[in-house]
């Protein structure tokens, strides 16, 4: 009888050991989910800082926007490692991909090429990003000095590697209609041809690496919605393309 009363005496001092493992473990569940929601609501502005600010303390570089600023804020990507998530399928970025960017990232910089030239990556190649400012006046498919200065400061960087290089000319969505170039595509596609010439001609690169592509108005990184935005649409890639068979 005597034992009986102990035993209820001791069990009033507190609950059985595996409920508390299950508050505890009740407890982290929440925090995970709410964790989870939070995630749910991404603000694209404050993503795009903190990806930028990751992005400078592990790369050492400004070198232009990150990747997540050439998506629009519906479509901001997750990058998790080597890989970017995207509308839930993971696009896988080889490491030698990131190592030339990088390498690009570092040439920009100390060459000073910051203000006129921009570096992003996907997993096909790295782009270098040229404002068609800088290259040619307004209509018109004619290197400028300022685009000629540029382009023989980019001939070391282009001949760091082995890699294809497309030239993309790229246009915002203002209607061009003039008898030399009817619509964007025949101007985008001039300039590409253009930047093309001046490499191989004058910079001496090797021809049978590059190509030129004109896609108008229809490539755009940023919506055509203000001057600024369309600014950014105007534009002339050097894609140096990453070749996995092959290498860099």
């Amino acid at each position: 009888m005597s034992s009986r009363i102990r035993k209820k005496e001791s069990s009033a001092g507190g609950g059985a050991p595996w409920l508390t493992t299950l508050c505890d473990l009740m407890q982290l569940l929440l925090t995970f989910f709410v964790l989870l929601f939070s995630m749910s609501n991404v603000d694209a502005e404050k993503f795009a800082n903190v990806t930028t600010s990751i992005q400078e303390a592990f790369i050492g570089f400004q070198a232009g926007p990150s990747l997540i600023e050439s998506y629009n804020s519906s479509d901001v990507p997750t990058i998790q490692g080597g890989s970017i998530i995207d509308q839930g399928m993971a696009i896988q970025i080889s490491p030698e991909i990131l190592q030339m960017y990088e390498k690009i990232g570092e040439f920009i910089t100390e060459n000073e090429l910051q203000s006129d030239v921009d570096v992003r990556y996907d997993d096909k190649g790295v782009f270098v990003d040229i404002k068609d400012m800088i290259l040619f006046d307004t209509g018109s498919a004619k290197l400028k000095d300022t685009g000629i200065d540029v382009l023989g400061k980019l001939e070391g960087l282009i001949n760091d590697f082995d890699n294809d290089i497309v030239v993309e000319g790229h246009t915002d969505n203002i209607p061009i209609n003039v008898e030399q170039y009817p619509t964007n595509w025949e101007l985008s596609t001039a300039r590409a041809v253009s930047v093309v010439r001046y490499l191989s001609e004058v910079e001496k690169i090797d021809p049978k690496r590059l190509s030129a592509r004109g896609y108008g108005e229809y490539n755009p990184i940023a919506t055509n919605d203000s001057a600024q935005n369309r600014a950014l649409n105007r534009r002339v890639n050097l894609f140096i393309v990453f070749d996995n068979k092959g290498g860099n």
